[in-house]
């Protein structure tokens, strides 16, 4: 009897999962406990820090960590489904939220750096200075454009944080030039340099950032834009698969001397990206 196409598809499916368990049953044990799944915000993953961190950590305990980079918020979602093992991110009262709520074991500071508005270096809206809630006041009563991540990042709440300090709840319908991308920092810096655009950035991302045309830092220095990460490891009681054993000893490694060296080494053009903080 021939096999519809449905059929033999589904008959495929089932033999190719059929395959993979059993490879899987065959791999030796250590194989396949030796690896974790980290998600993190895209500004760790696009500053090239982890293509630094990681290899340390692997050279010292032999555990690869495959990265998935999106926004603080998706980090956190994936993390409440499950999803991820570890979450290296920077919202703190949302990280202190999702652990409150059981999803993560404790949360624990590990390194900052802050955030920058670049924008056109001529700066034709004239916030340059080092307060960030006049700068939106100015931003926000001229003709100029703002590049908004709109992505539930960390980026992304912090800014919303920013304008509601200025008294803007709803910057989308003050500026006309006001574009949301839903897209990760490199994107979104990006559109800023091919528009002309401002936009807040972390500074790791922004000195790591090769594509910079006309922009410029023209706001820093505000004690408001500092940029707080934090590591938590999900809990394995709310999902069984997660590998806390190894994902513990990530969170361990990253807050350890060793660890906060390596933080501390990483550099660009001998400008230092992110300062170890985490508390003994």
């Amino acid at each position: 009897m021939t096999l519809s196409i449905h059929r033999r598809q589904a008959v495929f499916v089932a033999l190719a999962w059929g395959l993979f368990a059993a490879g899987a049953l065959l791999a030796p044990a250590g194989a396949q406990d030796r690896s974790i799944v980290m998600a993190s915000t895209t500004s760790t993953e696009q500053s090239g820090l982890f293509g630094h961190l990681l290899p340390a950590f692997r050279k010292a305990t032999g555990i690869d960590v495959r990265v998935v980079a999106v926004g603080t918020g998706q980090a956190l979602d994936i993390g409440r489904r499950g999803d991820a093992d570890l979450l290296f991110v920077h919202d703190r009262p949302a990280e202190e939220r999702l652990v409150s709520e059981g999803h993560g074991l404790a949360r624990a500071d590990v390194m900052y750096n802050d955030f920058v508005v670049v924008g056109p270096a001529a700066d034709p809206a004239g916030i340059k200075g080092s307060d960030i809630v006049a700068a939106l006041a100015k931003l926000a009563a001229s003709k100029a454009s703002f590049v908004s991540r709109g992505d539930k990042s960390g980026t992304h709440v912090a800014e919303r944080r920013y304008w509601k300090a200025a008294a803007i709840d709803a910057p989308a319908a003050r500026m006309n030039g006001y574009k949301e991308c839903g897209c990760g920092m490199g994107p979104a810096l990006n559109i800023a340099s091919s528009t002309g655009a401002y936009v807040l950035a972390d500074r790791g991302t922004w000195l790591s950032f090769k594509n910079r045309g006309e922009l410029a830092i023209l706001v820093e220095g505000d004690t408001r834009l500092f940029n707080q990460y934090g590591v938590i490891v999900v809990n394995p009681a709310k999902h069984l698969h997660v590998k806390s054993r190894l994902a513990q000893a990530f969170a361990d490694w990253v807050v350890s001397s060793e660890g906060q060296a390596t933080i501390d080494a990483y550099r660009i053009g001998g400008e230092q990206l992110f300062f170890a903080n985490a508390r003994p």
